[in-house]
C-alpha cells in the first residue's frame, strides 16, 4: 500500500474511535502498532476459522477486483472480513463469530506489520467492504473446496 493510502485508512479507521485525534495520537506511538476500536458504526467483522476463510479469501479474490478489509491473527487461525455495519447481527454460521455493535477489535495499523493481528488486504480508506451475500457464496463455494467436492 502507498503512504497515501495507509493515510487514507488510518482516517478511515480511527474514524469510528470515540475520540480519533487521541486514537490516532496513541495508535502511532504505540510499539505493538495496534488499536482497539468499536465494530458497528462503520464496519462489523465476520471471523472466519483460518482453515475455511482462507479458501473464501482465495474465492474472493478471484471473483472480485478487490474486497473488504481482511485481518488475520497469529497463527493464522482466525480471519476476520470486514462488511456492512448490521451484518453480524443477522449471520448465522456454524463456527463463524460477529463483532458488531457493542463490541471492540484489534486493528493493526495499516502499513505496519506486528507480531500478532495482520492485514492480508488493508483498507483502501475509501470504505470498501466485502458484500455479505458475496461472502456467504465464497464461503460456500471454499466449503466445497476443502470437502473435496468437485
Amino acid at each position: 500500500m502507498d503512504p497515501t493510502g495507509d493515510k487514507r485508512a488510518v482516517e478511515w479507521l480511527v474514524a469510528v474511535a470515540p475520540d480519533p485525534e487521541a486514537c490516532r495520537f496513541e495508535w502511532e506511538r504505540n510499539p505493538l502498532g495496534v488499536a482497539l476500536l468499536p465494530a458497528g458504526l462503520a464496519w462489523d467483522v465476520l471471523i472466519i476459522p483460518g482453515a475455511l476463510g482462507y479458501p473464501a479469501l482465495d474465492v474472493l479474490t478471484h471473483c472480485l477486483d478487490r474486497p473488504g478489509p481482511v485481518l488475520a491473527d497469529f497463527g493464522d487461525s482466525r480471519i476476520g472480513f470486514f462488511v456492512p455495519p448490521g451484518t453480524s447481527a443477522r449471520w448465522v454460521g456454524t463456527g463463524v463469530r460477529g463483532a458488531g455493535r457493542g463490541t471492540w477489535i484489534v486493528v493493526p495499523y495499516p502499513g505496519r506489520c506486528t507480531g500478532g493481528t495482520r492485514w492480508l488486504i488493508p483498507p483502501d480508506g475509501d470504505g470498501t467492504l466485502t458484500d455479505p451475500g458475496v461472502l456467504e457464496l465464497a464461503l460456500h463455494e471454499a466449503a466445497a473446496r476443502v470437502a473435496g467436492e468437485p
